[in-house]
């Protein structure tokens, strides 16, 4: 029977609707996340249930490699168009051909996820190092626009890296936020999330900053197309250097 699976966009959510699909012996055309447009087919709406889902992630561990569970795990995080499709697939293959699966790295149930995956891991590694902070009222605020969903990824590095100190990471793309303070944080969906602007002390360090990038740059040397292709375009809307709004990066006349 021709069925598209409504679930309410969650990871185990998924993996339910997977676990669903076995039981029910009817491989999805399609997958709908509650609340979005639906579509022409018939629909099998279905409650997220972790025990399925974990019985899922349990045979790809034990029957393929733990290795499969991850690429499932981090497949879910990517931007990748219809990954819901392209995971079962992949999960189907998998379960088909146990433990020699993933030696089938050109295959088109695997080759997709692969991809995907790498460039999730790559856009996170990005951000480490592109990522800037702003101080308010004690805390670290630094906003991201990704094309994947990378804070679960670089959440480890951050709350590491700045054990001591609170912080929020926000994902504009995604509308979540990563919220830390000393031995404790979490990832919490938000709707709206306003960063407010810098304070005197705040925008005399942004003015520093930018002072230093522009002075220890060596005219004779800029390589616009080098520069491109180690900091690419799109990360630069986010970084206090190349910040457009240089009313806000400069401190205000002492009074």
């Amino acid at each position: 029977m021709e069925v598209c699976y409504c679930y309410d966009g969650t990871y185990y959510g998924f993996l339910t609707c997977v676990f669903d699909s076995y039981l029910y012996k009817e491989p999805p055309l399609a997958f709908r996340i509650q609340d979005s447009p639906s579509t022409f087919w018939e629909e099998r709406v279905v409650s997220t249930q972790a025990e399925k889902a974990r019985r899922v992630s349990r045979a790809l561990s034990q029957k393929v490699a733990p290795r499969a569970q991850v690429l499932v795990r981090r497949g879910f995080l990517t931007c990748q168009p219809e990954k819901e499709m392209m995971l079962f697939r992949f999960i189907q293959f998998c379960l088909q051909h146990g433990g020699q699966a993933l030696r089938a790295m050109a295959d088109p149930h695997i080759r997709p996820v692969l991809t995907a995956v790498q460039h999730l891991e790559h856009e996170a590694h990005l951000y480490t190092g592109f990522l800037r902070f702003s101080e308010q009222d004690g805390v670290l605020i630094g906003e991201i626009e990704p094309k994947n969903r990378v804070l679960p990824l670089i959440q480890a590095h951050f709350c590491g890296r700045l054990n001591t100190e609170c912080f929020v990471i926000h994902d504009r793309t995604h509308h979540e936020a990563l919220f830390h303070r000393p031995g404790r944080w979490a990832l919490i969906p938000v709707e709206q999330f306003q960063v407010g602007r810098p304070g005197p002390e705040e925008a005399r360090f942004r003015a520093l900053w930018r002072t230093f990038y522009d002075t220890v740059a060596i005219e004779g040397r800029i390589n616009p197309k080098l520069q491109r292709t180690n900091l690419p375009l799109h990360y630069r809307r986010m970084m206090t250097e190349f910040a457009p709004d240089s009313s806000a990066l400069t401190p205000p006349p002492s009074p």
